[in-house]
C-alpha cells in the first residue's frame, strides 16, 4: 500500500507541477492582449481596405485614392496582415492621401484588425 500511495503523491506532484507552470503562460497571454489594444505606432504601406495589399490598378497610390473616393477604408499593410484606418481626423486623413501608396507610420489604438489613428508621418 505504501509503494502506491507514493505513486500517486508523484502523480500528483506532476500534475500541479503542470498546472503551475501553464498558469504564467495564460496570464502572459492576457496581459499581451492588453497591450494590443494601447497605442502602438506601426511601419507598412498606406493602401485601401478594399485592394488590401494587391491593387487592381497599376500604381497604387491612384488606385488607393480611387477606392477611398468610392467609399473604402485607408488601410495599412504590415507584412502580411492588412490593419483598416479609422479616422474622422481631416488632418490625418490629408496625411493618409499623402502617403497612399507608400510607406508611412500610423500611430494609433489598435484594436483587432482596426488601427483609431491619431497621428500619421513618413517612414
Amino acid at each position: 500500500m505504501s509503494s502506491g500511495l507514493r505513486k500517486f503523491e508523484i502523480y500528483l506532484a506532476g500534475a500541479l507541477l503542470l498546472v503551475s507552470l501553464s498558469l504564467p503562460a495564460v496570464a502572459g497571454d492576457k496581459k499581451s492582449t492588453k497591450k494590443d489594444s494601447g497605442k502602438q505606432t506601426l511601419a507598412g504601406v498606406v493602401s485601401d481596405s478594399m485592394c488590401g495589399a494587391h491593387h487592381m490598378m497599376e500604381n497604387a497610390a491612384d488606385c488607393t485614392r480611387a477606392c477611398v473616393s468610392k467609399g473604402s477604408k485607408y488601410a495599412l499593410v504590415v507584412g502580411d496582415k492588412v490593419y483598416t484606418l479609422d479616422s474622422e481626423d481631416k488632418t490625418v486623413l490629408d496625411e493618409l492621401n499623402q502617403h497612399a501608396g507608400d510607406k508611412a507610420k500610423v500611430t494609433g489604438t489598435v484594436n483587432g484588425d482596426n488601427i483609431q489613428v491619431s497621428s500619421v508621418s513618413g517612414a
